[in-house]
This record gives C-alpha cells, sequence and structure tokens, in this order.
C-alpha cells in the first residue's frame, strides 16, 4: 500500500466541504467552521493560498456559477484526483483511530 503524506486540517475540511458539491470561497469556510462544530477556523488567506495550491495540485478546479439572477461567482469543485486525496486520508485517519482503539 502506498503511504500518502497526511492533509493539514484546512485541506482536510476544504476537500470535505467541496466533496459535498462546488462552493465559494466564504461557503466553504463557513461550513468548515459548521462541519467541526466550531473547531475549524480558516481564515481567508489559508483559504485562498490553500485553494491556489490544490488548484496545482490538480485536486480542485474553479468553475463559474450559472445561477440565474445572481451575481457570476467564482466556485472550487473538487477534481476525481482530489476525491482520491481525501478517500486516502480518511482511509489514514480510520487506519490512526484503530490503532489507539488497540491501546
Amino acid at each position: 500500500m502506498k503511504k500518502s503524506e497526511p492533509l493539514s486540517e484546512s485541506y482536510y475540511y476544504i476537500l470535505l466541504c467541496l466533496a459535498k458539491g462546488a462552493n465559494h470561497g466564504y461557503g466553504i469556510m463557513q461550513m468548515a467552521e459548521s462541519l467541526s462544530n466550531g473547531e475549524v477556523v480558516i481564515g481567508s488567506g489559508t483559504m485562498y493560498g490553500a485553494t491556489g495550491n490544490m488548484m496545482k495540485k490538480g485536486w480542485i478546479r474553479e468553475i463559474m456559477s450559472t445561477e440565474t439572477g445572481l451575481p457570476r461567482r467564482r466556485l472550487y469543485q473538487l477534481t476525481d484526483s482530489g476525491r482520491a486525496a481525501l478517500d486516502a486520508e480518511i482511509a489514514r485517519l480510520r487506519r490512526m483511530l484503530q490503532h489507539a482503539e488497540g491501546v
């Protein structure tokens, strides 16, 4: 089994939020805080630095919203390789939790 590099907490939550569907930066920041019950707060600098790096890795892509009656907005969307990175991290976290439960 190939060992994957652990994701930072910010990367993990951004990918997790995007697994629910495309979203804009502020929406991702709000969703991450909600999913983590307020434990994870992603600042705008972290958010946009992380999304830039994840676009370079091919994990996410930018799309434009097409909702009628609303201004066009830049959205981020999870790619197949981003989904694979998220799945690998979830599997890694599950393994770690199983090891901890055995102690």
